[in-house]
């Protein structure tokens, strides 16, 4: 079988990977292409446009891209008829890939969403296209399946794929990587995120709560689809390690993370290490997003719980008193990591312990053998 794949975004190449994975396992013969990053190329997939050019988020932003995204567009088109796969997988990237899925349904090819957008969050009309365009809809989140049903759409929810990729992390051998090699300091790690725009508005605020901790180290974990210089060019200092290729080894070793929000803030809990969740974007899409957002919180942990187990600081509340605050507090106060961790214990019982990757697998090869 032929299969179409895209992911626009570093969290999309990882659940891609895993999907990819999953479908070879099953049939070794499948032939997969598709857009992603180094994690779906490793596993195989022949990969034509890579994350590193695709990550535009915020109104403003994608404004300034308008021209390089059509011809995304016609891009994809033209290599989809050209590939003529048996189903086309959109992976998360709503934006694009409902726009695809429609376009490649009235073509006549099988489609399927992995991961469902997040009509609960914002953009609910999107609930009612689903059907029409997507000849599958894969949720990862456990109350999805029951949102889609108020507006007729069935979703299956099979799980979330971090725990695959979280078990296989602690069940398999790891590199000694020595940025994170135990000393007396304690160590945090740093998320900024995995854009450009989030490392240019993250980064100059870590490195001010970092000056205020002598008394610990810290690292970053590099985004796998940026380099060095972007960090440098963002404030990044001299005696602080960029680490790419390892997040989980570093958050692993971490005794506290200060997030960027995103799939990233998931991954920490999972590996049960306490943190704070931050988020800053451009000021005018904050603003219209803001207006249209529907959900009282961002990070996938606090969703998922239905609380505020984990601090949120958004936009003017990101601030260097208010990050430092709560790290001190995260790296010193027991009482309160303990209460975190419980809540994670929580998290992972709700989000299940692995199988994701390969129920969706079967899904999408069975809508292709059709």
């Amino acid at each position: 079988m032929r299969y179409y794949i895209i992911a626009g975004e570093a969290s999309g190449d990882l659940h891609g990977s895993n999907l990819v994975r999953a479908i070879r396992e099953a049939d070794p013969q499948a032939v997969i292409r598709g857009w992603g990053g180094d994690l779906m190329k490793a596993e195989g997939a022949d990969i034509v446009k890579h994350i590193r050019d695709l990550a535009f988020m915020g109104f403003v932003e994608v404004l300034k891209n308008l021209r390089t995204i059509r011809r995304n567009f016609a891009f994809c088109k033209q290599d989809i008829e050209a590939f003529a796969p048996d189903v086309l997988v959109g992976i998360d990237y709503p934006g694009f890939n409902l726009r695809m899925c429609k376009w490649a349904k009235q073509k006549g090819y099988r489609t399927a969403l992995y991961i469902a957008p997040q009509a609960w969050a914002w953009k609910e009309k999107r609930a009612y296209t689903l059907p029409g365009i997507c000849d599958e809809v894969i949720s990862i989140l456990p109350f999805e399946e029951a949102f889609f049903a108020r507006f007729g759409t069935k979703v299956r929810y099979v799980g979330h794929p971090l725990a695959d990729a979280i078990s296989r992390f602690k069940a398999a051998p790891h590199a000694e990587v020595p940025e994170l090699a135990a000393q007396d300091k304690p160590l945090v790690a740093l998320l900024p995120g995995s854009r450009r725009d989030e490392i240019r508005n993250m980064l100059p605020v870590f490195m001010q709560v970092r000056r205020l901790f002598p008394q610990y180290r810290f690292v970053i974990a590099g985004a796998p689809a940026l380099d060095i210089n972007m960090y440098r060019e963002n404030g990044l200092e001299d005696d602080v390690p960029v680490v790419f290729g390892h997040t989980y080894a570093c958050l692993g070793a971490a005794h506290a993370a200060i997030v960027t929000s995103g799939t990233a803030t998931l991954e920490t809990a999972l590996l049960n290490t306490p943190q704070t969740i931050c988020y800053k974007g451009n000021p005018i899409s904050y603003q219209i997003v803001k207006r249209l957002i529907k959900i009282p919180y961002v990070s996938l942990v606090n969703l998922v719980l239905g609380r505020p187990l984990l601090k949120e600081y958004l936009q003017y509340d990101l601030t260097v008193e208010n990050i430092a605050a709560e790290l001190k507090r995260l790296m010193e106060d027991e009482a309160y990591r303990r209460v975190i961790r419980e809540g994670y214990a929580e998290l992972r019982s709700i989000v299940g312990d692995g199988g994701a990757s390969r129920k969706a697998a079967e899904i999408i090869m069975q809508l292709a053998a059709k």
